[in-house]
């Protein structure tokens, strides 16, 4: 593994297939592969899943050429501790996998974030719990950005709309997870990896990957180095959670990422990531055409979340939709963002079932016709059904 930081062909390279200065149809599975592979990832460790099998599949074929190691590990737990020992050696390494075996790499992740080990996990989320099923879903939302394992850390985490950005966020999540030593996800789902879509891949990619005196490269005319989340000492283990801590701050000032579409005279925005925020904005464009005020709002970085821009416009006397395909975890960030100041409903489609701009749009308009005051009792709607009448008809029918 030592000797790929010294001999890797660098983007635009003989053996780098990556099609650059090109415009080419591909998945959004593909696309991050391509992407992976421009920021000068060189290794690579999976195992299959749908709908994320794609993305072993083009990496068995794009690596070797990139002159890097790809390995189909026996599992999913092996996968994420192979990735451990090429994060330690100083590799850009990466992992892939869908919401179960998401599940069964969390162990591994934690130990990454505690050792302060920068890697790239891409999930593509499909229905659960459980085995579930293959079709798109959100509902490793908290799993991706409260931590998902044990112990305090986070994952920088990244929500692409589109097969472009499939492509560009393999970028940023390398230049992310190096910049503060520290696992980065790409949360996608099964739409966006699946769909085909144009990419434009630029001629030159410039990747500038910092230092890492802190690898195991072979301690040559240096003291060894030492990798380790293991600290037996509490005022030890605190500190190093102090600096993670410290990590996280710096990225929530320096990382946040978000698009907005029509908020300024908006009545009502939506919030939305990944392929739901594209339904949405077909909504929203619905919306302006029956003369109804709607805006987009779609957070791009999930860790760090853009409360601080979301309070603003709860300040500015916006109210708010989150839409998921969930039974609502964004929705309580948004909430903790406005912080009493603004109504927050929610509506979401849950079991891989994706909610359709006509819904949506149907839950705008019960909305508009409640009275807007801040703190007034949102509405939460899963399927279609509130939450509360459920809860009523399930408690009758129980006799509670």
């Amino acid at each position: 593994m030592r000797c790929l930081r010294h001999d890797v062909p660098r983007c635009g390279d003989r053996g780098v297939q990556v099609a650059m200065g090109k415009k080419i149809l591909i998945k959004g599975n593909e696309a991050v592969v391509r992407g992976a592979i421009a920021a000068q990832c060189r290794a690579f460790f999976g195992y299959p899943i749908t709908p994320q099998n794609e993305v072993p599949e083009y990496m068995s074929k794009y690596m070797p050429e990139a002159g890097g190691v790809f390995l189909q590990a026996e599992s999913e737990v092996a996968a994420i501790n192979m990735v451990y020992g090429a994060a330690c050696a100083g590799i850009r390494a990466m992992t892939s996998s869908s919401s179960p075996g998401i599940s069964l790499k969390m162990e591994g992740i934690s130990y990454l974030a505690g050792a302060q080990l920068p890697c790239v996990v891409v999930n593509v989320q499909r229905g659960g719990p459980g085995l579930g099923n293959i079709a798109p879903a959100q509902a490793d939302y908290f799993q991706a950005v409260k931590g998902g394992g044990h112990g305090d850390y986070k994952m920088l985490t990244v929500a692409p709309w589109s097969v472009q950005e499939m492509f560009e966020h393999a970028i940023l999540a390398f230049d992310l997870a190096d910049r503060y030593r520290n696992p980065a996800m790409i949360l996608s789902d099964a739409i966006v990896g699946q769909m085909l879509e144009p990419v434009e891949i630029p001629e030159k990619i410039d990747v500038a990957i910092p230092p890492k005196p802190w690898a195991t490269t072979g301690a040559k005319g240096r003291r060894g180095n030492r990798v380790t989340s293991l600290y037996i000492v509490p005022e030890d283990l605190e500190e190093i959670n102090l600096q993670i801590q410290a990590k996280y701050a710096e990225a929530s000032r320096r990382e946040v990422r978000f698009q907005e579409l029509q908020v300024e005279d908006a009545d009502i925005i939506l919030v939305a990531y990944g392929s739901v925020a594209r339904i949405c904005r077909t909504t929203m464009n619905l919306a302006r055409q029956k003369g109804l005020k709607v805006g987009l709002f779609r957070p791009i970085t999930l860790f760090p979340f853009p409360s601080e821009r979301l309070a603003a416009l709860a300040l500015a006397g916006k109210r708010f939709l989150t839409v998921e395909m969930s039974a609502g975890q964004m929705v309580e960030d948004v909430r903790l963002a406005v912080n009493g100041s603004a109504q927050v409903d929610f509506y979401g489609r849950l079991g891989g079932v994706v909610p359709s701009p006509t819904e949506i749009l149907d839950q705008i308009e019960e909305a508009l016709m409640r009275p807007f005051l801040p703190g007034f009792t949102a509405t939460s709607r899963v399927s279609g059904a509130p939450v509360t009448k459920l809860a009523a008809e399930e408690a009758d029918a129980t006799g509670v």
